[in-house]
């Protein structure tokens, strides 16, 4: 029995399971020591680990489960990022939230995909589908440099908040695109009535999943679950995902939307027990950790180095037009119009420069990758590039930045020092 083609294909998988969460752990703790983002060396990590280079482990065999991982990881990262919003803090600078969300993904993604029709000679849908991929930024890198470097909040919480919904919209936004090319049809106002479709159901999905199984968990008078606050979580977010799906909504919105009303607990009406609430922080941290390693480690595995040597440059051109042009006309396209956040130059400026590409584009590629989309090898080397680039560069130096900027929390840093004496 143990011979059986299903079990040593079940063995295998557990090997590559195995060998990928070693790799991740090692990845984390020398991204510790160097400060560097982790994301950069799991990338790396899986490029060495890859058919590249070792070829210690080789996922594109196992397509379903290459599905699986993808899916569910995008989906429980976007649940983790809606759990960081404050609808306190949000309320203040809703409407540039809104507007970078909405209109500076829309923005970014055009401008990236003229630079991508002037770099590549490929056409704009798929151009499109590329800037679609790229145009978000990425909440699973964002936290933990925040958590890192004591930003004003009101700017922390604007990019945070930025990166939370605008991963959704680049979701959204890219399914709709490879929809339109897979199907080689095009209507404008069919396409946005998908696109309003499947915004509308995901929020209403993930407000009543959201809110209907917090209340089974919640501590009075109705959490008959309030024991198994992990297990819920865990499930709302397949649930949640799933029943967008079937309804032609969007599972990521769902998800996401899910994560805003757990992480807003109260404003819903709902209380855990310090028990439950602990042990459901320690579970969906950890399963986040695992997704991130996870996605990473398996897109760096489908890296091919011929591939990205060949596309080097161009890709090289369309990730500083997405930093150095895209990114800044977004940014001026959407604040400008909130004059009730009263934004002065140096916030601008920084929230031009912190614009990470992280899980969501990465999740994205590895779907286009397994689906064998038309121009996929040059997808992957671009979205590579700019993960790498934007991580390194930008993920590195946003504590200098922000100091130069002068938006360094001196308050925190105080309490710090307080807490340290005493």
């Amino acid at each position: 029995m143990e011979s059986s083609i299903q079990t040593i294909a079940s063995n295998t998988l557990l090997i590559i399971f195995a060998v990928v969460a070693l790799t991740g752990i090692v990845c984390s703790k020398i991204s510790e020591i160097i400060k560097i983002p982790d994301v950069v060396l799991f990338l790396i990590a899986g490029i060495f680990i890859g058919p590249s280079l070792f070829n210690f482990i080789d996922i594109s065999k196992y397509q379903v489960e290459n599905q699986l991982i993808l899916t569910f990881g995008s989906a429980f990262i976007l649940y983790l990022g809606g759990k960081e919003i404050s609808l306190k803090v949000l309320k203040d600078v809703k409407i540039t939230v809104v507007l970078l969300s909405t209109v500076g993904v829309v923005v970014s993604a055009f401008i990236v995909a003229q630079i991508v029709g002037l770099t590549f000679e490929v056409s704009f849908m798929t151009s499109l589908l590329i800037g679609s991929i790229v145009a978000s930024t990425d909440p699973a890198t964002l936290v933990p440099i925040f958590n890192q470097v004591k930003i004003k909040d009101k700017v922390k919480q604007t990019v945070i908040s930025e990166s939370a919904f605008n991963d959704a919209i680049g979701a959204i936004l890219t399914s709709a695109v490879l929809t339109i090319i897979l199907s080689g049809e095009f209507s404008l106002t069919e396409n946005i009535y998908q696109l309003v479709i499947m915004v509308g159901v995901g929020v209403g999905v993930g407000m009543a999943t959201g809110i209907l199984l917090l209340k089974l968990v919640n501590d009075q008078p109705y959490g008959i679950f309030k024991d198994f606050a992990p297990i819920i979580s865990i499930l709302s977010v397949i649930i949640s995902y799933q029943i967008a799906i079937k309804f032609g909504g969007s599972g990521y919105m769902a998800c996401f939307i899910v994560g805003i009303i757990t992480g807003n607990k109260k404003n819903f009406r709902v209380w855990l027990s310090q028990k439950s609430y602990d042990a459901d922080c320690y579970v969906v941290e950890t399963l986040g950790t695992i997704c991130r390693m996870t996605i990473f480690v398996i897109l760096g595995t489908q890296v091919d180095l011929v591939i990205l040597s060949k596309y080097l440059i161009p890709s090289l051109i369309v990730v500083l037009g997405l930093m150095f042009v895209a990114r800044p006309i977004s940014v001026l396209s959407c604040v400008l119009f909130d004059k009730k956040a009263k934004w002065n130059k140096n916030e601008i400026l920084f929230m031009m420069w912190v614009r990470e590409t992280g899980v969501i584009p990465a999740a994205l590629c590895g779907i286009i990758s397994a689906m064998k989309v038309p121009g996929y090898e040059m997808i992957s080397s671009i979205v590579f590039m700019s993960i790498l680039i934007t991580l390194i560069v930008q993920g590195s130096t946003t504590k200098l930045v922000a100091k130069k900027l002068g938006l360094l929390d001196e308050e925190a840093k105080e309490c710090k020092n307080i807490s340290v004496k005493i």
